[in-house]
Order: C-alpha cells, then structure tokens, then sequence
C-alpha cells in the first residue's frame, strides 16, 4: 500500500511539493550563512518526493525556535500556503484525502522545519 500511495503522491502533487523545497534550498544554499538552511529543504524536498510510510515529529529548543523563526520569516510561509491549498484541492474528493492528510502534514513542517525528525512509520 506504501508504494501505491507514494508513486500516485509523486504523480498528482507530490513531485511539484518537492521541486518547491528544492528550490528553497537552493535559495538558501547561495550564501555561506544559508547553508545550514538549504541542506533542511534538501532533507524535506527528498521526504516531499514520497512521504507515505514516515511520520514527521516536531522537535523544541531554544535553537530550534530561532532557526525556525528565521525560516518563517523568509520561506517557511510561502511552502505552507502552497501545501495547505494543495491538500484542500486534493481532500474535495474522496479518493484525495489521503494525499490532502500529507500535504498538511508538510504545510505544519513548513512552518517549524528546525528540530523536526523523520521516522519510518
């Protein structure tokens, strides 16, 4: 069931999500200060590739927090609203909804990607 459900994910959304966080990171891989950024988007740009069979566990911190802030500031919105409405457009049908469920899964690690972990489900 994984391996359906990542190759229809990759198919109907789940390869233009990743592309998103590829382009991030490469936003943010320009200077030597983003650095720390870009590789995150690149971690998360292979999870949004195919995300079924892995839960994602947010982390805390007082480094985490700065970093993400930071992030929230400067790409971490835009990713969100992209994943929100990509879920919303995908949850109207029935068949969609398990791929609407993962695409909020990544709008909430838009928002706080710093400190977060993937784990195989």
């Amino acid at each position: 069931m994984r391996l359906i459900g990542n190759l229809l994910w990759f198919l109907l959304g789940g390869f233009l999500l990743g592309i998103c966080w590829a382009l991030a990171g490469l936003f943010w891989c320009v200077t030597i200060v983003g650095i720390p950024w870009g590789i995150q988007c690149f971690k998360f740009a292979k999870l949004a590739f195919f995300p079924f069979g892995k839960e994602i566990v947010p982390g805390t911190g007082a480094g985490s927090f700065l970093l993400n802030l930071l992030w929230l500031l400067l790409s971490g919105a835009e990713l969100a609203i992209l994943a929100a409405v990509s879920g919303a457009v995908l949850c109207v049908t029935v068949v969609g909804i398990p791929g609407g469920l993962q695409c909020f899964k990544f709008a909430q690690l838009a928002l706080f990607p710093f400190g977060a972990q993937v784990r195989r489900a």
